[in-house]
C-alpha cells in the first residue's frame, strides 16, 4: 500500500496480483491496483493528467504519461474523492511503481503535482 498527501490531495494505492490471469510459466504477471484520490483542502481541483514510473524486478523502467485516469478528468472539491482501479503487466515477478498527478487550482489555473509513493507489485511469495 502507499498514501501521500499533496496540498490536501491523498492519493492512496492499493495492490495486488491477479493470479487468474497471469501465466508465471511465460513470464505473463498482471497486477491490479486501486487508487482513492480525496480532497482534503479547501480548493476544489482538477486531475488533468498521469505520470508513472514502471520498474521491472531487472531494473527496466517503463515511464507512462497520457490525459486522466481511466477515460476521466475529475474534478474534486473540497471533502470529495474519485476511486478506480486499473491494471499493469509484467515479465517478472516484482516491481515497482510510483509517479504523479497533474492537478489543476480551479480558481487560479495553478497547476501541481500530487505524488504518489512507490509502491510494489509482487506475486505473493516472490519476496521471500
Amino acid at each position: 500500500m502507499s498514501e501521500t498527501v499533496t496540498r490536501g490531495i491523498r492519493i492512496i494505492v492499493q495492490p495486488r496480483y491477479v493470479a487468474e490471469q497471469s501465466d508465471p510459466e511465460n513470464r505473463q504477471y498482471l497486477f491490479a491496483y486501486h487508487i482513492t484520490i480525496r480532497n482534503e483542502g479547501d480548493e476544489t481541483v482538477q486531475l488533468l493528467s498521469r505520470h508513472w514510473i514502471i520498474t521491472a524486478g531487472d531494473g527496466r523502467v517503463e515511464e507512462v504519461r497520457g490525459p486522466g485516469v481511466v477515460g476521466y478528468q475529475p474534478v474534486l472539491r473540497p471533502g470529495e474523492e474519485f476511486q478506480y482501479t486499473s491494471g499493469c503487466p509484467l515479465d517478472t515477478a516484482v516491481g515497482t511503481m510510483h509517479g504523479a498527478f497533474q492537478m489543476v487550482v480551479q480558481a487560479s489555473g495553478e497547476a501541481f503535482d500530487a505524488h504518489i509513493r512507490p509502491f510494489c507489485l509482487a506475486v505473493p511469495g516472490a519476496l521471500n
